[in-house]
């Protein structure tokens, strides 16, 4: 059992020094993620530190069973949008939505169509929201993918699927956004 995956299991067990062991040794590869999304943004004051801090304490108020390191970094990820989401909520409240940030769906390596589409990343939050009711694998898919940076082999992996069901459902998710979003 690799150190990550041994400090998960024991965190899950009450274990508190396990958990800050665990938060230090994933605190970079958060951090990678955190610059990826917010790089994203333009205008925006939220550091890559304060987000990572945030996601890190919303991870730590959920009831989660961890299986693995790649498990546990996809979840952050996931936080990191929510965060994002709820900071562009709350920006948008306070100026009457004149605060509209756009994103840019970026897929990971060896993955058909490498083309680039950007969105408001509330509508794409809303329109994500929608295809989990519709497919909820493929709407995985393209978060674990977008906002958790993961190779179709780590989804695979996570989903418990082949990388080609990853590919065919990237392709799907893409092309339901891209009319949902047009």
């Amino acid at each position: 059992m690799n150190p990550i995956t041994h400090f998960l299991h024991r965190w899950q067990q009450g274990d508190i020094d396990a958990r800050d062991l665990l938060f230090e040794a994933i605190y970079s590869d958060l951090m990678l993620i955190a610059r990826n999304r917010l790089s994203n943004h333009s205008g925006g004051t939220l550091e890559p530190s304060a987000l990572v801090n945030e996601s890190l304490m919303r991870l730590m108020g959920s009831e989660i069973s961890y299986s693995d390191r790649v498990h546990f970094i996809s979840v952050a990820a996931l936080k990191m949008r929510s965060v994002l989401v709820d900071r562009l909520r709350f920006n948008s409240a306070i100026k009457r939505g004149g605060y509209a940030e756009n994103v840019t769906i970026s897929h990971a390596d060896n993955v058909v169509d490498e083309s680039a589409i950007g969105y408001d990343v509330l509508a794409l939050h809303q329109a994500l929201n929608q295809l989990v009711e519709i497919e909820p694998r493929a709407a995985s898919v393209i978060e674990l993918t977008y906002f958790g940076g993961m190779s179709r082999d780590e989804i695979a992996s996570v989903l418990g699927v082949s990388s080609p069901t990853v590919d065919r459902e990237l392709r799907f998710a893409r092309a339901w956004l891209n009319r949902r979003l047009s």
